[in-house]
């Protein structure tokens, strides 16, 4: 199962957040508080941002789908 269905996308491509919340129909809010640490939101599974630069950071789009296709597999 590929949840990029429709789109395309190489396994070493990094998207940006609009993609992301895309995908996973989660908030840019809610997306940034699972990846804090310090948040109670916090989520050790969920994929970590690659920084690409001083202000920009980007997913893995194969780490994005594998995310989501394990919360597919476990419900």
């Amino acid at each position: 199962m590929n949840a990029f269905t429709g789109q395309t996308f190489q396994m070493n491509q990094i998207i940006n957040i609009k993609d992301v919340i895309q995908f996973t129909s989660i908030s840019r809010a809610k997306i940034y508080e699972m990846i804090n640490v310090n948040s109670k939101y916090y989520d050790p599974s969920f994929p970590k941002p690659v920084r690409l630069s001083e202000s920009r950071i980007g997913w893995s789009a194969l780490e994005i789908n594998q995310w989501i296709e394990s919360k597919l597999a476990n419900r």
